[in-house]
């Protein structure tokens, strides 16, 4: 599944409601409610899990993928070195990173592609991504409204 840094992933967009991902990927595996009442749906073949935001009318908004097959600029992410991943990046002028420790795991977050790759043992073991916000400090949607 390719990447589409500050868009989504795949045929998935920023923006798209429940029913525009269901026509996509069918229904969900998995469907609930966070703390914060933000829909989330869980597709266990594609290793991903979606989340609507409640305060933007449950617009697709977040995205937690954790797939082999994931790719961004023709470059493999998971089951890679850490290393490896950021020095392929680089060659796409992505290199800042603010990274974080948790136990076993370290977050790379790159604040201006809003991702975050996620390690364990110093290998990439999940892939984050969410909607860009804009200057106007509103979420940049990426899926066009229907009128």
């Amino acid at each position: 599944m390719k990447i589409n840094l500050k868009s989504g992933i795949d045929k998935l967009l920023f923006g798209m409601k429940q029913n525009d991902v269901t026509a996509v990927f069918g229904k969900p595996d998995k469907n609930y409610k966070d703390e914060d009442d933000n829909v989330i749906f869980v597709y266990n073949s594609h290793k991903i899990r979606l989340t609507f935001y409640e305060e933007e009318e449950l617009k697709l908004g977040y995205l937690v993928a954790s797939s082999n097959d994931l790719e961004v600029f023709g470059f493999k992410i998971i089951g890679r070195k850490i290393a490896d991943v950021k020095k392929d990046l680089a060659t796409k002028g992505i290199t800042k990173y603010t990274q974080e420790t948790f136990d076993t795991f370290e977050n790379y977050f790159n604040e201006d592609n809003w991702f975050i790759l996620q390690t364990e043992f110093d290998e990439v073991v999940k892939f984050e991504i969410g909607a860009i916000i804009n200057e106007k400090d509103e979420f940049a949607w990426k899926f066009p409204v229907k009128k």
